[in-house]
């Protein structure tokens, strides 16, 4: 009988982290599946907040076309990349080597090494 009960009270202690374990599992593909929505509804929201800013300054709505190419996209990033890349300070371009002193440390030097055997008698 004593068997039997600390059975059941180990398959209850197993059913315990199998369901931990489910219901983690769930939480992160739930939590997963929110952020793939919140990401994907962004660009939306974006388009219609910037639609609502042109309806408001007077632009036709024939004028709001606000999708752009892919290769539009990517000259435009280029010739902002190239123009904030020459914004930088005009460098003189000489360079200048100096020679560090090298201070005299025993550890390295050469007398100690292994040419210099003690004399045996």
């Amino acid at each position: 009988m004593i068997n039997l009960i600390t059975l059941s009270a180990d398959v209850i202690r197993e059913a315990g982290g199998f369901t931990i374990s489910i219901v983690s599992i769930f939480v992160v593909f739930i939590s997963l599946g929110v952020l793939v929505f919140i990401f994907m509804s962004i660009p939306k929201l974006l388009e219609l907040n910037i639609r609502k800013k042109l309806k408001k300054s007077g632009v036709p709505e024939e004028q709001t076309n606000i999708n752009v190419e892919g290769d539009v996209n990517a000259a435009i990033a280029l010739g902002l990349h190239m123009y904030f890349n020459e914004l930088h300070d005009e460098e003189s371009n000489i360079i200048t080597i100096h020679t560090a002193q090298k201070q005299y440390s025993p550890w390295s030097s050469k007398i100690y090494g292994v040419q210099n055997q003690p004399v045996r008698k």
